[in-house]
């Protein structure tokens, strides 16, 4: 490995990657140049996090990656239950029973010459499990600051959001800009100037004790954004999806972004306004405690 790259966690150096039934050491970890992947970024994917020996929110997760695949007209996707033995085989080989994200992808499969069309993809799909340690990203921060991107979040009239898939150039547009103006992330309006989502979470609101996240018509209805809902509609906190304004961005009460990756993590500024009081607020508090006990209560159990 090259001694000039400095890895988030050193113990991710000596990881095994699960590809098409074979682990691999992290500088064999590789799929063909033949790949959908590498062609067109034609494949879809999931984020996976496990909590003291648990997958969290696993049969949601393969439920997304099973509907999208469809969507794409995947051929012989691989079952449920193949892809939990996957999921199960690579955090055995690597110990990894907590504190563990997992990047679960598949790709339409290895194409027998480089061209567009699905017709040359006679290999069956790819199934690439990737798992690392990493602790909720910006667990060390008491807020993010955001600033709204001129890239539009896809509108359903180009390519629906329902689609779990690979094709992250716009969101990655939109992280370049955030990257570029000094803060954590960037908030996606949709085509008609209403809050999408930020380019990798999706994003709540709070105004007099009342929860509300835009309609995932032009943003990917995440698995945390359910569960956040879910939790809400079950402890007596209002909460509902409709369309959101800039302005109302900029004046609600709190703000914060939900994702497997990062969990549920407060905002406090976006576009330089500051957010109710600029810190973690009471309703954001709460579902951060309601989540973190749920993760530590539910989840598929690993077999080992």
């Amino acid at each position: 490995m090259d001694t000039h790259v400095t890895l988030p966690d050193q113990r991710n150096q000596d990881i095994k990657v699960w590809i098409d039934g074979d682990l691999y050491s992290r500088e064999n970890a590789k799929i063909s140049v033949f790949d959908s992947l590498v062609q067109g970024g034609d494949g879809v994917w999931e984020g996976l996090r496990v909590y003291d020996g648990k997958i969290f929110a696993l049969d949601e997760h393969l439920a997304r990656l099973q509907n999208s695949a469809r969507a794409m007209a995947f051929d012989s996707v691989p079952s449920n239950e193949e892809i939990k033995q996957a999921l199960f085989a690579t955090l055995e080989a690597n110990g990894m029973r907590d504190q563990t994200h997992i990047r679960l992808t598949l790709s339409r499969g290895e194409k027998v010459t480089s061209y567009m069309s699905p017709e040359v993809n006679q290999y069956g799909p790819t199934l690439i499990v990737l798992a690392e340690w990493k602790k909720p990203i910006h667990h060390e921060k008491k807020g993010l600051r955001l600033i709204t991107s001129s890239v539009r979040r896809n509108t359903s009239q180009c390519i629906d959001s329902k689609i779990h898939h690979n094709n992250l150039i716009n969101n990655i547009l939109a992280k370049i800009e955030a990257n570029a103006a000094g803060v954590d992330g960037a908030v996606m309006m949709d085509i008609e100037g209403f809050v999408s989502e930020v380019n990798a979470t999706n994003i709540f609101f709070v105004r007099n004790g009342a929860v509300s996240t835009p309609f995932a018509d032009s943003c990917l209805p995440g698995i945390t954004r359910r569960i956040v809902i879910d939790l809400c509609r079950e402890n007596d906190i209002p909460v509902s999806e409709k369309r959101i304004s800039m302005a109302e961005m900029y004046s609600a009460d709190e703000c914060f972004t939900t994702g497997t990756m990062g969990e549920l993590v407060p905002a406090v500024e976006i576009d330089g306004r500051k957010i109710g009081d600029s810190k973690k607020g009471p309703v954001t508090d709460r579902l951060q405690e309601l989540h973190q006990k749920l993760t530590k209560t539910k989840g598929e159990p690993l077999p080992f």
